[in-house]
Order: C-alpha cells, then sequence, then structure tokens
C-alpha cells in the first residue's frame, strides 16, 4: 500500500457491492421460504410413502439445508464487504488527517513518504524551528494509516478468499461449513472469554481490522485491557479508560461517605467500658481503601504522563481493576518489541495501592540491565495480577495466595510470548520475598517459558532445589542479605523443623554446611538449593535490594539483560 492508492481510493464501489450482495441475501430467502412452503411443506403433507417416498423426502431435506447454508455464506460476504469498507475508510481518513497537518505546518510529504520543508528562518514560508519534530510525526501517522490498510486488505482478502472458495467448490453448500463461517464471523464481535489461550486470543485479534480493535478497546475495554494475548498497545489503551473510569467512581465513592461520623456509644458493657456503633471504624475502614486506591491511580497517572526521555523510558499500562485491594500490570518500554523482557513479581503487602514503589524497581532495573552494556532494548513489568498476602502473620504464611496465582501467571507469561514480535531473546521472571513463593509455586506445578529465575530475599520457593523449578539450575539466582530478617522466618513442616534441628546440631559441633529451611522451603541461598548466589550488601534490609549503588540489583540487571 502507499500513499497515492490509499489517498485515492474510492470505496464506494465496496458500500455499492454490499447492497447488493444484502438485496441477494433477501431475495435468496424469499426463495427459500418459497421453497419451503411450496416444495417441503407439500411433500411432507402428500402421505407419500414407501422407499420412493422416503428417498424423495431425504433428498428434498437435503437441497434445502443447501440452500439455508447457500444464504448464510451470501449474509457473510456482505458482512464482510462491510469491514473492508469501514477498514479501509478508517486508514484512508488517517492517512489524510496526517497530510492535512503536514500541509499546515509547512511540510510538503513526496509520493513515496518523504517529507522536506522550508527551513531559511528568513523566508516567508519558513517551517520553523520545530520542523524536524512534526515531520517525524508526520510520517510515523504516514506509515501507521498505510500499515492500518495493509492490515485491513490481509484480514479483509482472507476472509472473502475463504468464502470465495467455498462458493467455487460448493462447500458452502454444506450446513455444518455455513454453521462454522457464521460462528467464526460472529466471533469476531465477541471477545474472548478470559482463559482462553493467548495464541488463541492474539490470532483472533489479528483476523480484527484495525477499525474492529479500536471499536473494541472502546467498547469492551475491562476484557480488552486484561486479556492475555492482546499486544502491549492494545491492552494500554484500554486500561487507560478503565483508569479513568475507575478514578471517577472512586471519587464518587468518597464523596459519598461525606464526613467522619462521630464516635457515639450505645451503651455500656457490665465493666462500665462505652461499646461504640461502629460506624467510626466502617467509615474509616472504607475511606482508607479508597484513598489508597486513589493514591494508586495517581501514581500509575503519573508514571505513564511522564515526559519519555532517556532517563524515563515509556511505560504500559498492561493490566488494571479495583477489585478487592486492586491489581495493575505495568510495564516499562513496550515488552512485545523490546530483545530482553523481564516480569517482576512483588510479594507482601502488595496491592494497587503500593504500586508506586514497585514501578520504580521496573525502572531501576530497566536501567541496571541498560548499565550491562549489551544494547538491547529491555522492558520491565510489575505484576501485581494475583491477590498477595497482605500481612506476614497469619497471611504470608500460608501458601494458598501462591497457588491461587498460578494460572494467571502461567497465562501471562504466555502471552508474552504469543504477541512479542519474534522471539523474546532474554525471557526473565523475578520475585521479591513471597513472590518468590508465587514463582516457585507456578514453575513447579506448570513451568514457566522463561530462561533465567531471580529469587530475591525469598521465604522458599516451595521446592527444595533449583532443579524443582523445571528449567536449567544454572539459570536460577538468588539473593538475600545476612540482615535481611526473612532469614528468621522458620520452618513450620515437619520436615523442614527436622532439617533444621539436624542443621543446627551439626553447627554446634563444627561441621555444619549452612543448609536452613525457612517457612516456604529450602532457603535459596544455600548451596544445597543450588541456585547462583548473587551478590549483596551485607547491612541490606528486605526491601534494599534495588537501592542506589546494590551490587544486587546491578546484578539483577546482568542476568535481565542476558549478561
Amino acid at each position: 500500500m502507499d500513499i497515492k492508492t490509499l489517498h485515492d481510493a474510492d470505496f464506494c464501489n465496496l458500500a455499492i457491492a454490499k447492497t447488493a450482495f444484502d438485496t441477494l441475501s433477501t431475495a435468496f430467502g424469499q426463495h427459500v421460504e418459497n421453497w419451503q412452503h411450496d416444495v417441503v411443506d407439500r411433500l411432507n403433507n402428500s402421505q407419500w410413502t414407501g422407499t420412493a417416498g422416503g428417498h424423495a423426502q431425504t433428498r428434498i431435506k437435503s437441497l434445502h439445508d443447501e440452500l439455508v447454508a447457500a444464504q448464510q455464506e451470501i449474509g457473510l460476504i456482505s458482512r464482510a464487504l462491510h469491514d473492508a469498507s469501514e477498514g479501509f475508510a478508517a486508514a484512508q481518513a488517517h492517512l489524510i488527517s496526517a497530510l492535512d497537518d503536514a500541509k499546515a505546518q509547512g511540510l510538503t510529504v513526496a509520493p513515496d513518504g518523504g517529507i522536506t520543508w522550508d527551513n531559511n528562518p528568513n523566508s516567508l514560508t519558513f517551517a520553523g524551528h520545530g520542523a524536524p519534530v512534526h515531520a517525524k510525526d508526520i510520517r510515523d501517522r504516514i506509515s501507521a494509516a498505510l500499515t492500518e490498510a495493509d492490515h485491513a486488505d490481509r484480514t479483509i482478502s482472507s476472509r472473502l478468499a475463504h468464502l470465495t472458495t467455498n462458493a467455487t467448490n460448493g462447500t458452502g453448500l454444506d450446513s455444518t461449513v455455513a454453521t462454522n463461517d457464521t460462528a467464526a464471523a460472529n466471533a469476531l464481535e465477541q471477545v474472548p472469554d478470559k482463559g482462553t489461550d493467548p495464541n488463541s486470543v492474539q490470532a483472533w485479534w489479528n483476523s480484527l481490522t484495525d477499525e474492529q480493535q479500536h471499536r473494541m478497546i472502546l467498547n469492551h475495554p475491562d476484557q480488552i485491557g486484561n486479556l492475555d494475548g492482546i499486544p502491549a498497545t492494545g491492552r494500554d489503551q484500554a486500561n487507560r479508560i478503565n483508569l479513568a473510569r475507575a478514578k471517577t467512581d472512586i471519587q464518587h465513592q468518597l464523596d459519598a461517605l461525606g464526613p467522619e461520623p462521630l464516635d457515639i456509644p450505645t451503651g455500656a458493657d457490665m465493666n462500665g467500658i462505652p461499646i461504640q456503633d461502629g460506624k467510626l471504624d466502617e467509615w474509616r475502614k472504607k475511606h482508607d481503601d479508597l484513598t489508597e486506591k486513589m493514591n494508586g491511580i495517581n501514581a500509575i497517572e503519573g508514571r505513564l504522563g511522564t515526559q519519555v526521555d532517556s532517563a524515563h523510558p515509556p511505560a504500559y499500562l498492561m493490566g488494571f481493576d479495583t477489585n478487592g485491594k486492586g491489581h495493575a500490570i505495568v510495564a516499562i518500554n513496550n515488552p512485545d518489541t523490546a530483545d530482553n523482557v523481564s516480569t517482576y513479581v512483588p510479594g507482601t503487602g502488595a496491592r494497587l495501592g503500593k504500586v508506586d514503589g514497585d514501578i520504580s524497581r521496573s525502572d531501576a532495573m530497566v536501567a541496571a540491565a541498560n548499565a550491562a552494556g549489551t544494547g538491547k532494548t529491555t522492558s520491565s513489568i510489575t505484576w501485581i495480577g494475583y491477590d498477595a498476602p497482605q500481612n506476614i502473620v497469619p497471611e504470608a504464611a500460608d501458601d494458598s495466595y501462591a497457588k491461587s496465582a498460578e494460572n494467571n501467571l502461567v497465562s501471562f507469561e504466555n502471552g508474552l510470548h504469543a504477541t512479542h514480535n519474534g522471539n523474546i531473546a532474554n525471557n526473565t521472571i523475578l520475585g521479591h520475598s513471597y513472590g518468590t513463593t508465587t514463582i516457585g509455586y507456578t514453575m513447579k506445578d506448570h513451568g514457566l517459558p522463561v530462561d533465567n529465575v531471580v529469587l530475591i530475599a525469598s521465604p522458599g520457593a516451595g521446592v527444595d532445589t533449583a532443579q524443582d523449578l523445571r528449567i536449567d539450575p544454572s539459570h536460577v539466582y538468588a539473593a538475600q542479605s545476612p540482615a535481611d530478617m526473612i532469614g528468621m522466618a522458620g520452618a513450620v513442616d515437619p520436615g523442614g523443623l527436622a532439617d533444621n534441628a539436624w542443621d543446627n546440631f551439626k553447627s554446634d559441633f563444627g561441621f555444619g554446611d549452612g543448609d536452613h529451611h525457612l517457612i516456604h522451603g529450602r532457603q535459596t541461598t544455600t548451596p544445597q538449593f543450588g541456585a547462583n548466589v548473587m551478590p549483596v550488601d551485607p547491612n541490606a534490609g528486605h526491601s534494599d535490594y534495588w537501592n542506589n549503588g546494590s551490587p544486587t540489583l546491578a546484578a539483577m540487571g546482568q542476568v535481565i539483560a542476558g549478561k
């Protein structure tokens, strides 16, 4: 597709053809009704019995089914022509808008897409000092419009070619084929269910024209934004809509709460201590939850709106909702185009209201990967796509949060591969604290399509050895500072307690080997676990591994960058 072809294209013939097929479908439908009334119904009421009558009725029914199938196929051609006209018209409108803006800014666009302008400040037609920036924007918009038209051409041509083949060889007269074709056309207008295989979702998305994709984003942002298999740019557009709507909704809920109520006693207990009505506690609970979620929304808005420069790569909102404590998936750089892709799973306390600090960690990991000096692009994704435990006791001691996250994490990682442009050069899954437990359980039970696993400050990954993660142990990395209190999270299972008792006994007599079990399995930095142990600041606390100058952060960057 080139500029002139798209600019000069007249799509009236598509509309005319669509109308013609509508007319044909209507007429064919009348023919089917007449056949039913004049032939099928009369034959059924004729009392014709016997072998010949049976054969006749079977053949007449077969002919009726073929007519119905043919009408369905004719209607599908009409729908395909409508989608084609709509898709091409949208691409043409985007091209014309870009060309009009170029003209208004004093830029000249050549037929091959080259852009020139008057660069003489003393000239009456001087395009201004911002011309190079404007030219790049126009060039990108023109390229996007041509790509949009090409995409529409490919998808519509495929649909029409299929229907044409059916009409040519008679396959379209088969009722099963016609039913399947109709179901496929209807599926283009229905968002796949959450949990659908990401590769199937990606195939569905690619079967839509750009205009249909845009309509899906506008009409179903809550589904599109959180569906694995949708490209990062599409999820981002949908989730920005979800974010704005959630912000308005939460503000309305805050306004509806009204001012803080008085703490009014309703009586006294047998010791004379006042019994409160509970309204103040209820108000504070709701107010604090809504306020915290609003803080999370504002933090995401702030990062999405940060001016892009070398120190602040673009951010993409790949998942968002306010259910429960709220969820958010934020990518720094586009994971569909980056060479290196890393997913960071935070641990205890992770929720929408605390997303700011986790996004900052993703920013830091991208910078650390860049500092590794490979020259490749890196995307780091903060994945709060599960209900994390919110306190150390009792929730963080419960492995049910990790188990409940498994399917979501597997689907997300598979989705990254489904939407990536080509193969991901180096794919890393990285967890902190309980996030490592979530990763461990997922990899043990399902495996993950990753090249590296990084376990930071782990209370145990639910496995005894790195090999149990179903990945080459030489690609498993772990870090834990001796000052990190997570090392005090002692085992509670009988096997772990017994192992620790034996290890302590050996240490008391000078032949201990450092083996130790924590609350969710063997300590990941022990030799027996079998991971590569990363450098740490010996004074680092549980949340200090991402501090400026941290040797662990630098090591994370090396792993993420594939170095």
